[in-house]
Parts: structure tokens; sequence; C-alpha cells
């Protein structure tokens, strides 16, 4: 049996849509891109304490950038939709 890596997600992604996805149960993860969907299902679930009913992920192209005279490239990475049951949330944001 494969130890489980909770470093596999690195940071959730705070943006407008993807906070109007958590309205769905739908949370947004920026992972290491060799991982899987089994690997971030187990890591979600054990890091969190939640059920994950489903998971989408999708590998952004590296984007070009130009400053000055320099041209470069932004680093791809993944992401990746987890989908909750409905009975279990995530908070994400400090309420006080």
């Amino acid at each position: 049996m494969r130890h489980i890596n909770t470093d596999i997600i690195r940071y959730p992604i705070i943006t407008d849509k993807a906070t109007k996805n958590i309205e769905n149960n739908t949370y947004c993860f920026k992972i290491i891109a060799e991982s899987n969907k089994q690997e971030i299902k187990k890591a979600i679930e054990e890091v969190f304490d939640v059920k994950v009913k489903k998971i989408n992920t999708i590998k952004t192209p590296p984007k070009t950038r130009t400053i000055g005279r320099f041209k470069g490239k932004k680093t791809q990475y993944k992401k990746a939709f987890v989908k909750l049951h409905e009975n279990y949330k995530i908070n994400l944001f400090d309420e006080e």
C-alpha cells in the first residue's frame, strides 16, 4: 500500500469564478502536475476530512509574457476541481 502524500495540494485557488463554484460545493486547488485523480482524492479526504464525489483536472498551458524586450514563459500548472458530497464543506475563509 502506497503512503498518502498530502503535499500534492499546494493551495486553494480563490478567484471570482472559484468562489461562485463553492455555492455548488465545488472547490478549486492548485496541485502537483504529476499527481493523478486517485491520489488527489485521498489527499483531499485526509487533509480536510470530507468525502469527495467527483474530481476534474486540467493542465493550464504555459503562457508567454513580455517584460521590456525580454520574452519568457509563465510556468504550467495543474488545477483540480473537487466536488464534495452534499453533507460536507471545506472552510477556506476565516470567519471571525
